[in-house]
């Protein structure tokens, strides 16, 4: 590796500098509860987990592991050592002190193991267990026969605990995570004890209290979070109320009527319950023994023939014949099994694709606790979000219960570390921020709880529309209404709309024509009634039937924004009123590039006003859950026409799937050109604000986690390094990096309130890191259940702010996000950059990557497969906040 290399790779989250002193003091407490070690100078010893079939084989499946260690515990303690250990499931074992010697091996015998274990030679006979009634009983013998494990156990390294009292002082390292990790560990094999679904650090209890009904088939499942955290205040141990999706338990016919709303077994959608199924584990009557669902039977029950294999009736002799039957004439007449409605409907294959094992489906039942991974539709999202909301005093009761309830001074490794967690609330100092004042054409507003009223505001600086064109998709919109009322409160707000070109009605024969079709021959329409065909309209406010997921919104929005080059608005008004208008008005003024409304008094932030300053929101949107080959897509937005704050621009590029650092920052092409983002931004600020160049760079990034933040300041920042010096060798500008994160489960409460925190929140003490710069803030007002922070970690201040500055920084850009009257959670930039990425995102919804891979890829630089390139943007509307 050469020096250069070297110094790319040397870059770390930058030490807090100090701590805020600005706002009203508060008293808070957080969902952390302070642990104490006593036992310091321990080691954690990590040892590596082998386990083999009897044949030598090696076990793939998951579930084994636990019950295989757990007999270990129970037959070779003495040879362990009399160590209590922590179990990760898979490979990974670690004990306090060492085991007698570095390598042991044994041999587990498990009474009764599930299908997952059981590798059958693909001839054996479907059925509870496996096996005929009566001539074939040495191998229902076998199928019932206990399973047979080698398990070997190897040193791998030794951990010290007193890592984590390092970290605590401020000297983090590897062995910390390590330490930290072993802890976790010890927290999820406690729970896998008590029979938990384990997610991650999350865990769920099989307690019908905790179930929600979301529909088709699908509940929602409260669970707990809880992981051990690193503070100011000492080790914690963070816990919170979380959720899952799981399959409902019960009879498995009863799960697909449901999930596909079918009205009976006759009406199911085979070819969709085999794919909903897949990997789905089952009780199967009469015998229930378990099995896990490999797929469906390609014929019914009547009509699926298997062969089976039988002794011949010589008494002890060892000639075998084969006879072939249905399966439905095995189970009804040899294993003497009624099947009701079975018959006529495919059979459930619990073996392997090339050696099936069939049962018939009212044999089967769902286990519990069975989580679902599909995506989930906008009915079951809404109901689970709604379920799900807990205020502020519901929440501190749950957690409180939770964590006396959860006994873990009984937990063997904990007791040897000398670890007792405090079941009581950590207490931290908080500061309330005053919210800034905002200025309209008309005067200037003081927001209240985060809130302000635009009802009777004009805005800032309000556009002029004329040559714009409604087009309707609904047949229940009253088009000439909406047109009056539209223009009516636009002009409340200082905006000027002439009446529309034209008003287009879809043609109902169309309404059922596929959402490409119908979006192609609205487009000709239009271009055919415009009065200047050569002429494109300026703006086309779109009618859409359906109020959430309109199919019609990707192609819609493909074809306005990359054909056309014109703005578009789109809604679907159930209820039209003076609220929803002024709304949707924010919207319009905003993509044609007015300013609803702007700080009244900027000297908050100083820093940025001062010198020539650009701010950067990045975000990267992925698959919906349960979908898989889907591009990334990388939304990075801009401010634009220095000195405003409120003006920004996007670029948006795809990359492989499930990648979440940005590698088109910087792309160098043929000829010493530069085809990245950066590049791209860069320019648009310099033309947009009178040709200067920003001496800094303020960048917010969304989306990574703690173990990432050295990939962004190594691969990220380097790649924006490379495109400015790419740009012009000797400009050297400064950067400030932060990070934002939404998605933690650190909480927090005002003692003896059941109001959520006040909007303007800032915790910077106690809960935060013992070394690097973070601090929670709580800009907005929780309207709805309980507070969520933005926690904020700055990796790298080559600016200069003060905490108060840099916190003030945050807090005003809370507050201009232009298509709300209410104060964000997170700073605008990042809001922009996550809606820039979620609406290119649906222009790939409706089309077949595979066709529009083809020469029009790109590839990553990891070197992974083509993606599709994204569609460019016609250049009316790339520099514009199309994505409002």
């Amino acid at each position: 590796m050469d020096t250069s290399e070297q110094k790319q790779m040397i870059r770390v989250p930058m030490s807090r500098p100090g701590y805020g002193t600005k706002g009203q003091k508060i008293r808070l407490c957080t969902n952390h509860f302070n642990v104490k070690i006593a036992n310091i100078d321990d080691y954690f010893f990590h040892y590596s987990v082998a386990l083999y079939y009897e044949d030598g084989k090696p076990v793939e499946m998951k579930g084994i592991g636990r019950k295989v260690m757990d007999k270990i515990n129970e037959t070779y303690r003495s040879e362990m050592g009399g160590k209590d250990f922590a179990y990760d499931g898979e490979k990974t074992l670690f004990t306090v002190g060492s085991l007698p010697r570095n390598k042991l091996e044994f041999t587990v015998v498990l009474d009764k193991v599930s299908s997952e274990s059981c590798r059958n030679d693909g001839k054996s006979s479907p059925g509870g267990d496996g096996s005929p009634r009566e001539n074939d009983k040495k191998r229902r013998k076998r199928a019932s026969q206990s399973k047979t494990f080698r398990v070997e156990i190897s040193y791998a390294t030794k951990i010290p605990m007193k890592a984590i009292g390092d970290a605590l002082r401020g000297k983090d390292s590897q062995e910390f995570l390590d330490a930290i990790r072993v802890l976790d560990i010890v927290l999820r094999q406690h729970a896998a004890k008590q029979g938990c679904l384990l997610v991650r650090q999350s865990f769920f209890h099989d307690d019908d209290r905790n179930f929600t009904e979301l529909g088709g088939g699908i509940l929602g499942c409260r669970g707990f979070h809880s992981s051990f955290r690193a503070t100011q205040n000492g080790l914690s141990l963070n816990m919170d109320v979380t959720l899952t999706t799981i399959v409902q338990p019960g009879p498995l016919v009863d799960f697909l009527i449901n999930n596909q709303n079918a009205g009976d077994p006759y009406h199911i959608d085979w070819a969709k319950a085999k794919r909903t199924l897949k990997n789905l584990r089952i009780k199967v009557a009469p015998a229930n023994t378990e099995w896990r669902i490999c797929g469906l039977s390609e014929e019914t029950c009547k009509r699926q023939r298997f062969s089976l294999r039988r002794r011949s009736s010589e008494r002890d002799g060892d000639e075998f014949q084969e006879i072939e039957l249905t399966v439905y004439d095995y189970f009804v007449n040899q294993r003497k099994i009624r099947l009701q409605y079975s018959g006529d409907l495919p059979c459930i294959n619990v073996g392997k694709p090339k050696r099936p094992t069939y049962i018939p489906i009212e044999l089967c039942s769902l286990l519990p606790l069975q989580r679902y991974t599909k995506a989930l539709t906008v009915h079951q999202r809404s109901s689970l979000v709604e379920k799900s909301r807990q205020k502020p005093q519901e929440k501190t009761r749950i957690l409180t219960d939770a964590i006396r309830r959860s006994n873990y001074a009984a937990e063997p490794i904990l007791r040897t570390c000398g670890i007792s967690i405090n079941s009581d609330f950590m207490q931290v100092d908080g500061r309330v921020l005053a919210a800034p004042k905002l200025s309209f054409k008309d005067g200037d507003e003081f927001p209240r709880n985060g809130r302000w009223n635009v009802n009777r505001k004009k805005f800032k600086e309000p556009i002029t529309i004329k040559n714009w064109v409604l087009v309707n998709f609904s047949a229940r919109c009253d088009t000439r209404s909406l047109c009056r009322d539209l223009t009516k409160f636009g002009e409340m707000k200082g905006i000027s709309i002439a009446a529309p070109s034209c008003s287009i009605e879809e043609n109902p024969q169309d309404r059922r024509a596929p959402p490409l079709v119908r979006v192609d021959k609205m487009i000709e329409q239009v271009r055919s009634q415009l009065p200047d065909k050569r002429k494109p309209p300026i703006f086309i406010l779109c009618v859409l039937a359906e109020r959430k997921n309109s199919e019609i919104y990707g192609p819609w929005k493909k074809k306005a924004l990359v054909d056309l080059g014109t703005f578009t608005q789109c809604l679907a008004p159930q209820r039209v009123n003076e609220q929803y208008l002024n709304n949707l008005l924010l919207k319009i003024n905003v993509k044609l590039g007015g300013v609803n409304y702007q700080l009244a008094v900027e000297r908050n932030i100083p820093l940025f006003t001062n010198k020539p300053t650009i701010i950067f929101g990045m975000d990267v949107s992925h698959g919906s859950p349960g979908q898989s080959g889907v591009p990334s897509i990388a939304a990075v937005v801009s401010s634009r026409c220095w000195p405003s704050i409120y003006k920004y621009r996007a670029s948006v590029r795809s990359q492989s799937p499930k990648v979440e650092m940005i590698d088109s920052l910087f792309k160098p092409l043929p000829g010493e050109n530069d085809g990245g983002i950066i590049r791209e931004l860069l320019e648009d600020f310099y033309i947009s604000s009178n040709q200067v160049k920003p001496l800094q760079v303020i960048i917010f990034r969304d989306g990574v986690s703690e173990s990432q933040f050295k990939q962004v300041l190594n691969i990220e920042y380097e790649q924006i390094l490379q495109a400015c010096k790419a740009l012009d060798e000797s400009w050297s500008p400064k950067f400030t990096i932060i990070v934002a994160q939404k998605n933690h489960h650190t909480r927090f409460f005002q003692p003896g309130s059941s109001d959520n925190v006040p909007p303007g929140t800032i915790v910077d003490n106690k809960v935060c890191h013992p070394q690097y710069y973070d601090f929670y803030m709580c800009a907005h007002a929780g309207m709805i259940g309980t507070s969520r922070p933005t926690h904020y970690h700055v990796l790298l201040d080559e600016i200069g702010f003060s905490p108060d500055e840099l916190q003030e920084l945050v807090h005003s850009l809370s507050y201009v996000y232009q298509r709300s009257t209410t104060a964000i959670s997170i700073a605008a930039p990042i809001r922009y950059a996550h809606l820039a990425a979620t609406q290119v995102s649906q222009f790939l919804k409706y089309e077949d990557l595979s066709e529009t891979s083809s020469g029009h890829g790109s590839m990553t630089s990891v070197g992974n497969p083509l993606v599709p390139e994204l569609p460019k943007l016609h250049e009316r509307v790339c520099t514009s906040m199309f994505f409002c």
